[in-house]
């Protein structure tokens, strides 16, 4: 299977652009094809990849348990639901989009919820790296639609309710028995220099920090004026930092 990296936090953390910068390393690097997952119900990753994307897996699973009618003879419910699953991977030259969407309507999602943890499982092992752009209640972990991730990244805004925040999710994580290699923490939208008793609250949340971004005005532009973050120039502050973090988890 390929290596999974899953990106974690509450809204405003910049988890997003985490996930985006982290697959623009990976494209970089030539670690390509990557999967990229949307696993967030606010689904933006792919506007910060420039990717378009039609539908979803909630779609596609409400679809298929209101009309099993449609499904061919011959093939079963499995083989059917693959294909319908596969449509919808948007398919580029260095990176694969998914987007996770909500399921609609009423209905059992428990059989295929298991036929997904199937897919994935095959789906995967196509990539050498799957970045995952999570929700922040790790609902589409705690299904096991994923056996495990390899690095689980938790983001925070600089404050210290932001890092008690992660320290929950990370609570969380041990709590839905999800198997994780290994976690960071990621502060974003920082001072150049953080602060003595921000550094406290950062080792009471018992992560290993990976690195922290400061207010980038080329960030912002890129998101005010719609442009990808895949298309920052390799001067950005940003990324040079984040470069040097990915080092760490690579």
């Amino acid at each position: 299977m390929g290596t999974i990296i899953a990106v974690a936090g509450k809204g405003g953390t910049g988890k997003t652009t985490v996930a985006a910068l982290l697959i623009r390393s990976l494209v970089n690097r030539a670690r390509t094809p990557v999967l990229a997952i949307d696993a967030d119900p606010n689904a933006n990753l792919a506007d910060s990849l420039g990717i378009e994307v039609s539908e979803s897996i909630g779609g596609a699973l409400s679809d298929f348990l209101r009309d099993r009618s449609s499904i061919p003879p011959g093939i079963t419910k499995r083989a059917y639901l693959d294909t319908v699953l596969h449509r919808i991977v948007a398919e580029g030259k260095d990176i694969d989009m998914l987007v996770m969407g909500v399921p609609e309507g009423p209905g059992c999602y428990c059989a295929a919820n298991a036929m997904l943890k199937d897919y994935f499982d095959g789906l995967t092992g196509n990539y050498p790296y799957v970045v995952v752009d999570n929700e922040a209640g790790m609902e589409h972990f705690s299904r096991k639609t994923a056996a495990r991730i390899d690095t689980l990244i938790f983001c925070s805004n600089y404050s210290l309710k932001g890092l008690k925040t992660a320290k929950i999710l990370s609570d969380m994580v041990d709590q839905l028995g999800i198997d994780v290699a290994r976690r960071f923490l990621m502060v974003n939208r920082t001072p150049e220099r953080l602060g003595a008793q921000f550094l406290e609250g950062i080792e009471d949340t018992g992560l290993s920090l990976l690195g922290h971004t400061v207010m980038d005005p080329e960030i912002e532009e890129s998101e005010i004026r719609g442009i990808p973050l895949t298309r920052l120039p390799d001067t950005s502050k940003t990324v040079i930092r984040f470069e040097e973090m990915v080092e760490k988890i690579l």
